[in-house]
């Protein structure tokens, strides 16, 4: 294999943001100050529609603050996806309340409403659905089951900035909307996390809890955390603030070059009036994934990843919270997804090289 490897995630660090630290050094304000804030506001008008958002320190911070300032804790039980990655219901349990698990629906990977009725009991006090790869939850059937049961709903938005379903942000949807800023998601702070709060009472909620539990220094109203941004993370986030319409535009399109060209594989569908942004670019392929894998790699320079092999609920982390539990589309999705690169970096040779590779190994069943 002499052509260059094609890695299945590339996060894009310029010039810009390296001034931006640069900038933020210079002044000798590092930890979270004026960049925070302003990074806050740009980031709501970007994506929340002016909502009200909170910058923490990592997307599982936002969570795990969002659900306790929204009075998630012990006794009480929220609704999750088990086909995710673990910060989901390791922040419901972190508050000490139970992640209880559904089951998903096969197109979009999202929670699946009927599985999610049928999870309901007395304790439930919130669904927590996930917009997997980028595409929108069935958020509409969700609201329906929320409002039906007097229940709460909080997004985890974590791999879908942009992402939309009828014209509403996802984000906007529930009492509070989580994104990751970690370095392979669509844009990047470094590290960090966005909360988008519904009301005014979430937002000090969770700006308390970053904080120690204080507004005013060493006025600690609340046990809190250090779960704050810096001014250097939040100076990268602003630059590229800037940059993630066009990478998501180029996403979209790449999706698109891939899902009119690949064959032998189920590519990912998109619901109507849906946005996906492509975190992600899932696949289903057939019984020997692992060898598909390889063979990509090894044949052909291709990376791809697998997320998520081992459901929520067969963690060892978190298996005590599903005892016996069977969740079959949760199990059939991890045994079979594949997620091909789809970055804005790709060029029309590498989009090229991925079709020609995934249809020669899916037609030779490898």
């Amino acid at each position: 294999m002499t052509e260059p490897f094609i890695p299945p995630a590339k996060p894009i660090i310029g010039e810009e943001e390296r001034a931006a630290v640069d900038r933020v050094m210079r002044s000798g304000m590092v930890a979270q100050g004026p960049e925070v804030a302003a990074f806050e506001q740009e980031f709501a008008e970007v994506f929340v529609g002016g909502r009200t958002c909170v910058a923490v320190n990592s997307g599982t911070s936002g969570l795990h603050l969002g659900l306790l300032a929204a009075g998630i804790g012990p006794g009480d039980e929220v609704i999750v996806p088990s086909f995710t990655f673990a910060a989901t219901a390791n922040s419901v349990a972190l508050t000490g309340a139970s992640p209880v698990f559904a089951d998903i629906e096969p197109r979009y990977f999202g929670l699946d409403p009927a599985s999610v009725e049928a999870a309901i009991t007395p304790r439930t006090k919130a669904i927590m659905p996930v917009h997997l790869y980028g595409h929108p939850a069935m958020m509409v059937e969700l609201e329906a089951i929320a409002a039906k049961h007097g229940i709460m709903i909080f997004e985890d938005a974590a791999q879908a900035h942009g992402a939309s379903l009828g014209g509403r942000a996802v984000g906007t949807m529930g009492q509070f909307g989580v994104f990751s800023l970690y370095p392979t998601k669509n844009m990047t702070s470094g590290e960090g996390g966005m909360v988008a709060c519904e009301t005014p009472e979430l937002v000090r909620g969770v700006k308390l809890l970053r904080n120690q539990g204080m507004e005013a220094q060493y006025q600690n109203e609340v046990i809190g955390f250090n779960n704050r941004m810096t001014d250097i993370h939040a100076a990268i986030g602003r630059v590229q603030l800037t940059k993630v319409g066009g990478w998501t535009e180029q996403r979209r399109s790449n999706a698109a070059f891939l899902s009119e060209n690949l064959t032998g594989v189920v590519v990912p569908p998109v619901a109507d009036g849906a946005v996906h942004v492509y975190h992600q670019y899932t696949v289903r392929v057939g019984e020997d994934r692992d060898g598909f894998q390889a063979a990509l790699k090894n044949e052909y320079g291709v990376g791809s990843g697998v997320y998520y092999p081992v459901p929520n609920h067969r963690l060892a982390s978190l298996t005590r919270f599903a005892p016996g539990l069977e969740l079959p589309e949760t199990e059939k999705a991890a045994s079979e997804v594949v997620s091909l690169p789809v970055h804005p970096s790709l060029g029309q040779g590498d989009l090229e090289r991925i079709v020609r590779a995934v249809n020669a190994l899916a037609g030779a069943g490898a």
